[in-house]
């Protein structure tokens, strides 16, 4: 899905952070939605084996942190760039 799409669906939608703590990625992507002042569930992936079972099939069975739900479209953004990330969450 192209950026623009993404960030069309981010409008009126709820964002879900899967992620763990150690995670360098989900350090980054998660600081950058506070900076920019934007709401997330966060899910800790170490901590909720159902939510670790549903991110690791939307990655072909691989466990690639952070995996982030996007609104109820099902937009799922994976290990997001600073900038991707962005784009969605900015429009």
């Amino acid at each position: 899905m192209e950026i623009d799409a993404m960030a069309s669906a981010r409008k009126s939608s709820d964002i879900t952070f899967y992620g763990a703590g150690w995670c360098p990625d989900s350090r980054r992507s998660r600081a950058l939605l506070d900076r920019l002042g934007v709401p997330y569930d966060s899910i800790d992936l170490d901590q909720d084996e159902t939510a670790s079972a549903w991110a690791a099939a939307q990655n072909e069975g691989q466990r690639r942190i952070p995996t982030i739900a996007v609104g109820a479209v099902g937009l799922v953004l994976i290990e997001p760039d600073d900038h991707d990330l962005e784009a969605v969450v900015r429009r």
